[in-house]
C-alpha cells in the first residue's frame, strides 16, 4: 500500500517519537477496520452489537461491563482480557451462557476497557467498539472511552518515559469508522453528540465517508404520530429514519431502521425451535384472542391460555410484542413453515440486512481508503506535533507527492468529500450532494445517480459530467471550490475510464 510505503521511507528520516508513531500507523493500516457503536445510554447499542457479530456476547442488562469500553476482535481462541489503565491484563473465560460477565470481579476504575477475542468470521475483517452510552454516564465511564478512542496505549522508551505525546498518541488512535445508534426519542444536539463522539475517531470527524446511522427499536414507533404512513409500523419508521437522516447528514452517510432485539434473537441462535412451537400454538388462538393479547406487554402474559406464561415472557424477551405478531402472521399464512424458515422471516422483518449491505458499502468496500486516509491525517498530526519545522516540510512534501499518483485518487476523494461535508468549503447545495454521491459510493451506478443503467449511458453520463467540473473549476469556482472541482473532475474521467474498458 503507498501509504504504507510513505511510512516507512520516512521512519528513517523524522525523530525517534514520530517514527514510533508512524510504527503505530503501520500496525494500524494492516488490522481491521475499527468500527465504533455509539450512541445515547439504552439505545440499543450492545443489542445491536451481538446482531452484528451473530453472537450474544455483549451484556445488555446494567452491570459493570455495560460502563466500559469493549473492542471485540477476531482470534483463535476464545477470551476476554480485561486491561488495566497500567497496562496489566487479566484474563478470563466467558460466562455460561457465552456472554461477557457482567460483574468482572476487580475494580473498574483501575480498568481501561475490554478485550474480547473470538473465532469468528465476522470479526475477520471488521473490529467492532462497543461504548458505553452518550448523555448518562458517569464520569469515569466518559473519561475511559476518551482514553481509549482519542488516547490508546503506547510505547515507553528505554528509561520508562514516554515515547509519544498527547498529541501523537491522539493521531495513532481511535476507530476509523462509527456507527451511531439513535431511537425514535432522537434529539435536537445528536448531531452534536455525534460531533463530539468521534472528535479523537483517527484524527477525523465523522462523515459520510465513515458513518452511517441506524434507527433502533423501530418496532416501538407509533405509526399514528408520522405522517405518511398509513398506519403501517416499518413506514413509520422509515420515514422517521428519513427525517432523523436530514438532521445528522451530511455527518452521516445514511439513517436506517433497524430493530435489533429481534435481529439479535434471530441471528444469535436464542431463537429455538421450541419458541417457534410456542408461537404455532398461538397462531391458533381465535384472531380475537390474540389481538388483545397484544395490545400489551402485561395482557400478554398474564391472558389466561394454554401457552404457559413464562413462555409468554421468554417470548416477549426475545421478540418484543412486534416480532411476536409478525411470527404469527407468517405461520397463519404458511402453517408449515419450519422453525428456521420462521428465523429467517424474523430476520428479514429486523432491518438488520439492510444495515449489513450499507456497511458492506460505506465501510467493508471502501476500508483500505478509509483507513489510509485516517493513517495519513494521523501522519500529518504526527509531524505536526514533532515541533520540527524541517521534518514538518519534509513529510508534507512526501504526502503531496503520494497523493499526485492516480492510484492514490481515491484519497484526494475522501479528502474532498470531508472538505465539502464538513463545510470547510461552501459549495452550492445541488453541487455538495453531488460531491456526496460520487464520494460516498462504491457502486458505479450510484456514484453516477443511475444505478442500473446500461454501460453507454453510464460512460456518456460520466464523461459529459467530467466535462462539466472542469469547466465550472476553471470558470466560477472559488480558489477552494475549484480545488475540489478538479478532484471530482478526475473521479468522473476515471470512472469513464473504467467503465468504458469494462
Amino acid at each position: 500500500m503507498s501509504v504504507a510505503n510513505l511510512c516507512h521511507r520516512l521512519q528513517s528520516q523524522v525523530s525517534a517519537r514520530t517514527a514510533a508513531g508512524f510504527a503505530e500507523v503501520l500496525r494500524r493500516l494492516g488490522a481491521p477496520l475499527q468500527v465504533a457503536v455509539a450512541g445515547r445510554i439504552k439505545s440499543g447499542k450492545s443489542t445491536l452489537v451481538n446482531a452484528l457479530i451473530g453472537r450474544r456476547v455483549a451484556p445488555t442488562d446494567i452491570g459493570e461491563c455495560t460502563r466500559l469500553v469493549t473492542r471485540f476482535q477476531y482470534g483463535t481462541v476464545d477470551r476476554v482480557e480485561i486491561v488495566f489503565t497500567d497496562g496489566r491484563k487479566q484474563v478470563l473465560p466467558f460466562a455460561a451462557d457465552g456472554m461477557i460477565p457482567a460483574e468482572l470481579g476487580v475494580d473498574i476504575e483501575q480498568v481501561s476497557h475490554i478485550e474480547a477475542y473470538l473465532t469468528n468470521a465476522v470479526l475477520q475483517g471488521m473490529t467492532v467498539i462497543d461504548t458505553p452510552g452518550l448523555g448518562s454516564l458517569d464520569a469515569a465511564s466518559v473519561s475511559r472511552t476518551e482514553q481509549l478512542l482519542g488516547a490508546a496505549k503506547h510505547a515507553k522508551d528505554d528509561d520508562g518515559s514516554d515515547e509519544l505525546d498527547d498529541t501523537s498518541r491522539n493521531a495513532v488512535a481511535g476507530a476509523e469508522a462509527v456507527l451511531y445508534v439513535v431511537t425514535q426519542g432522537v434529539r435536537a444536539d445528536d448531531q452534536q453528540a455525534l460531533a463530539a463522539f468521534t472528535a479523537a475517531t483517527a484524527s477525523r470527524e465523522a462523515g459520510p465517508v465513515n458513518a452511517i446511522a441506524v434507527l433502533n427499536k423501530a418496532d416501538t414507533i407509533a405509526p399514528e404520530s408520522v405522517e405518511g404512513s398509513g398506519g403501517d409500523v416499518w413506514k413509520a419508521a422509515t420515514l422517521l429514519a428519513e427525517k432523523q437522516a436530514s438532521t445528522l447528514k451530511p455527518r452521516v452517510a445514511d439513517v436506517l431502521p433497524v430493530i435489533g432485539l429481534i435481529a439479535e434473537s434471530a441471528e444469535s441462535g436464542s431463537f429455538t425451535s421450541a419458541d417457534a412451537e410456542a408461537l404455532r400454538q398461538l397462531a391458533d388462538l381465535d384472531d380475537d384472542v390474540l389481538q388483545t393479547m397484544l395490545i400489551s406487554a402485561d395482557i400478554f402474559t398474564t391472558w389466561e391460555c394454554d401457552v404457559p406464561s413464562g413462555t409468554r415472557l421468554r417470548l416477549l424477551e426475545k421478540l418484543d410484542l412486534f416480532g411476536v405478531s409478525h411470527a404469527v402472521e407468517a405461520l397463519r399464512k404458511e402453517p408449515e413453515i419450519t422453525a428456521g424458515s420462521l428465523r429467517r422471516a424474523l430476520l428479514d422483518a429486523s432491518g438488520l440486512e439492510a444495515v449489513r449491505q450499507r456497511l458492506s458499502v460505506v465501510f467493508a468496500a471502501r476500508a483500505d481508503g478509509i483507513k489510509a486516509a485516517a493513517a495519513l491525517a494521523s501522519v500529518t498530526a504526527l509531524a505536526h506535533a514533532s515541533g520540527d519545522p524541517a521534518e514538518r516540510q519534509r513529510v508534507h512534501d512526501a504526502i503531496e507527492v503520494l497523493l499526485a499518483k492516480p492510484e492514490a485518487h481515491q484519497l484526494r476523494l475522501l479528502e474532498a468529500l470531508t472538505l465539502v461535508a464538513s463545510g470547510a468549503v461552501d459549495m452550492p447545495e445541488d453541487l455538495s450532494e453531488e460531491v456526496l454521491r460520487v464520494g460516498s459510493n462504491a457502486d458505479i451506478g450510484a456514484q453516477l445517480g443511475k444505478p442500473g443503467a446500461p454501460r453507454p449511458e453510464l460512460a456518456a453520463h460520466a464523461l459529459e459530467r467530467a466535462g462539466w467540473w472542469r469547466s465550472f473549476a476553471s470558470f466560477g469556482a472559488t480558489p477552494a471550490q475549484s480545488r475540489v472541482a478538479h478532484v471530482v473532475h478526475r473521479a468522473y474521467f476515471l470512472i469513464w475510464q473504467q467503465v468504458r474498458e469494462a
